[in-house]
């Protein structure tokens, strides 16, 4: 398990490609969500589960939003590169 939290960790801050930072975030929510139910099932309560749909939620408009902002920046420019986007910036 801390395994794949600390690569999806090293993926979003030495990737350079848009679409393997939000994969490795993705990995990141789901290492989260797994220690969530473990310890909730180790504990006998339900809160660590509420939790973990909670995240599940948060992650499925993360990947909607993330890859709408891909699709408008390919479109303008071909790159995915982070340190080439500064779109957002005014």
């Amino acid at each position: 398990m801390p395994c794949s939290l600390s690569q999806a960790l090293l993926g979003v801050l030495i990737r350079r490609n848009f679409i393997i930072v939000l994969m490795s975030v993705e990995i990141m929510l789901n290492a989260a969500n797994i220690n969530l139910v473990a310890f909730s099932y180790y504990l006998e309560s339900m809160a660590g589960q509420l939790v973990a749909l909670f995240i599940i939620a948060i992650a499925a408009g993360e990947a909607a939003i993330g890859l709408a902002i891909i699709i408008v920046v390919f479109r303008g420019k071909i790159s995915t590169n982070v340190d080439e986007m500064n779109l957002l910036k005014w």
